[in-house]
């Protein structure tokens, strides 16, 4: 028995490729993001800090 048209694994194998390149773009987005957002929360914190400070003394 025949077993049809070859497969295009070029293809596949481009295709595959790029989903892990946009796969490991998102994750490093998501990283990104994460770490702006720790930030932003620390220094808002030690702003709260400063202004807790500021009206005790004052």
């Amino acid at each position: 028995m025949a077993k049809g048209p070859q497969k295009d694994s070029k293809n596949k194998a481009l295709h595959t490729k790029l989903l892990k390149r946009k796969k490991a773009k998102v994750q490093e987005e998501k990283k990104e993001r994460a770490l702006k957002l720790k930030e932003i929360i620390r220094k808002m914190n030690e702003q709260k800090k400063s202004n807790e400070g500021e009206s005790q003394n004052g």
